[in-house]
C-alpha cells in the first residue's frame, strides 16, 4: 500500500459501510463504462484519512493500495483512490475490465493515531503502523493497515523489518537503527465487499422504493 503524506487528525466513531464498497466499484466500472450510472454516495461526506484496497476474491492477492494521510471528504476521497490504487499502484499493472468480476474491495478510514514510545508501542491485529525513518540522508516513510501483519502472520519485529525494506531501507536491521524510527499507530473502521457481493448489493437497491 501506498499513502500520500499530511498530518492525520484523531477521529473515531462507527462511519463505515458496505455503500463505500459499491461506490468505489461503480467508479471504476464507470472508468471503462462511461455509460454505467455511479450510485449517488448515502454516506456522510466528512474529512478523513482514506485507503482503497484491491484484491484477488478468490486468495486475497493484492491487487492495488493507494490511500492518504491526510483528512479528505469521504466521497471525493473514495473517488480519487478507488481509480489512483486500481490504475496507478506503480507495483503492479492497471487493473483491466476483465479483472473487475474477479476483484474485491475494501475501504479503510483511518482513526485515533497516536505517537508511539518506541518501534515495538504497538499490537498485532489492532493498530495500523506508520514509520519515518533516515536513510542516506533523505527521510522515509512506509505504512502498513492494521491487518496486515496478521495476515502475514508477522510477530512485531518481521512487520517492522518489512516495512523498512517497503519503505526503501536496504541495509541489516538492527536493534539500534530500529530506536531511530518514529512511529505512529493508529486504528481503522474496515468494509469489505467482492464484486459477486457488490452486483447482490445493487440489485437490492435497485427494488427500493424511490
Amino acid at each position: 500500500m501506498q499513502a500520500t503524506s499530511g498530518q492525520p487528525a484523531a477521529v473515531s466513531g462507527e462511519v463505515a459501510c458496505e455503500s463505500m464498497s459499491v461506490y468505489c466499484f461503480d467508479v471504476l466500472i464507470n472508468h471503462f463504462n462511461p455509460k454505467h450510472i455511479i450510485t449517488r454516495p448515502d454516506f456522510p461526506n466528512d474529512s478523513y484519512p482514506l485507503f482503497v484496497t484491491w484484491q484477488f476474491t478468490k486468495d486475497q492477492r493484492l491487487r492495488g493500495c493507494i490511500g492518504t494521510f491526510s483528512d479528505m471528504p469521504i466521497q471525493n476521497g473514495l473517488r480519487d483512490y478507488a481509480l489512483t490504487s486500481a490504475l496507478r499502484d506503480s507495483r503492479f499493472s492497471p487493473i483491466d475490465w476483465e479483472e473487475i468480476k474477479l476483484l474485491s474491495c475494501a475501504v479503510s478510514l483511518l482513526t485515533n493515531f497516536e505517537s508511539a514510545r518506541d518501534y515495538l508501542d504497538w499490537e498485532v491485529g489492532i493498530h495500523g503502523i506508520r514509520i519515518e525513518f533516515e536513510f542516506r540522508g533523505r527521510t522515509k516513510t512506509s505504512t502498513y493497515l492494521p491487518e496486515v501483519a496478521s495476515e502475514q502472520g508477522w510477530d512485531k519485529m518481521q512487520a517492522i523489518s518489512s516495512l523498512l525494506k517497503k519503505g526503501g531501507y536496504m541495509d541489516e536491521v538492527t536493534p539500534e537503527f530500529c530506536r531511530t524510527i518514529r512511529l505512529t499507530r493508529y486504528r481503522s473502521e474496515k468494509v469489505k465487499l467482492s464484486y459477486a457481493d457488490y452486483t447482490h448489493f445493487t440489485t437490492v437497491l435497485a427494488k427500493r422504493p424511490r
